[in-house]
């Protein structure tokens, strides 16, 4: 018997509704996250932030979560503590330089309505960033870069200054005498503070500043910046940020990846071993050694449940909440 054209597509119609209807994959189920329902206990105000620099962080950003502030500005608040912070070598002030013995800072930022804004190979300005920020709030542009970025700065009365501490200074004449390039893992020569919270609204924003890899190239640019690689918000989901080695994040545009696995049901912390997993897998695909790669993702949820995950031994986080300040090594991938 003929099949004529409209009953045709009737019939593959039809098929096509009962496959998704058997397989529970309909557009709306795609699409939509899982929307926290209202009668669920939630852990707010809370903050994380990458490493033990960390700590001294969240305290600055738990002054303003805990009076009922803006996430967006606790965590602005916490990473400008670090950034002002002469000790901390890879980022802001006494970061390390490039191998052309210029500081340059990358950062970004992002609130719960998907306001982003950012700043790469930035000189010369010690908070880029509150430089980010007022690239997101005062320009019609997400990213700013270099030259630009500085000008930019300086408009918003930004005060330029020598970043170089004493010890980079040194350390960097050392560095000269070989020029050799091998970075090494967790010896935050290549370390961010990222940072996401949670406020007592029930709204997550983030933020990520580092002077990136020392003795890098002149214009290297890793994944801080990048929103969607080190840093993503999403407020019907969670947040994540990311360190260690930037180009192993933008490979899988990594912060993005652990949201989604956390809009797919997971927890944080199965988000962050999903997008570790995933790295790794591409790090074995395209033949190369684990030896010296360190990636780590910290993750947030709107319940305010928390996790991590990286690949190698060694990197630690921050949590304050409601039971105080406190450091967590983080699970590894590399036995």
């Amino acid at each position: 018997m003929k099949t004529n054209r409209k009953t045709f597509i009737k019939k593959t119609a039809l098929a096509g509704i009962l496959m998704l209807g058997n397989n529970n994959l309909t557009h709306a189920n795609i699409l939509q996250p899982k929307v926290l329902k209202t009668d669920e206990p939630t852990n707010k105000p809370i903050v994380l932030s990458t490493w033990k620099f960390g700590i001294k962080a969240n305290e600055s950003a738990w002054l303003i979560l805990n009076k009922g502030g803006r996430a967006l500005d606790a965590v602005e608040a916490g990473i400008n503590i670090t950034e002002a912070d002469p000790e901390e070598r890879s980022v802001g002030y006494g970061g390390r330089p490039d191998r052309d013995g210029r500081i340059t800072l990358d950062a970004c930022i992002m609130d719960e309505i998907f306001n982003i804004g950012s700043v790469a190979c930035l000189e010369h300005i010690m908070h880029p960033v509150s430089v980010a920020r007022a690239v997101m709030e005062k320009t019609p542009h997400v990213m700013l870069v270099g030259v630009g970025a500085l000008q930019f700065a300086l408009s918003q009365g930004f005060v330029k200054q020598n970043l170089m501490v004493e010890k980079s200074e040194k350390e960097y004449k050392q560095w000269l005498l070989k020029t050799a390039y091998h970075p090494k893992v967790n010896i935050e020569n290549h370390d961010t503070i990222g940072m996401i919270a949670l406020d007592a609204a029930g709204n997550l924003s983030g933020a990520c500043s580092t002077s990136g890899m020392a003795f890098k190239m002149h214009g290297r640019v890793g994944d801080s910046p990048i929103i969607g690689a080190g840093l993503y918000v999403d407020n019907e989901v969670g947040a994540a940020t990311a360190t260690g080695h930037g180009e192993e994040v933008i490979r899988v545009a990594g912060c993005h990846l652990v949201v989604e696995y956390m809009r797919m049901g997971k927890s944080p912390e199965e988000a962050c071993i999903a997008a570790v997993e995933r790295i790794v897998s591409i790090i074995k695909l395209r033949k190369k050694s684990m030896d010296e790669i360190q990636v780590g993702f910290i993750a947030l949820n709107k319940k305010g449940e928390y996790g991590s995950f990286c690949v190698q031994q060694g990197f630690n986080y921050a949590v304050y909440d409601g039971n105080g300040n406190k450091l967590i090594d983080a699970k590894f991938y590399k036995k």
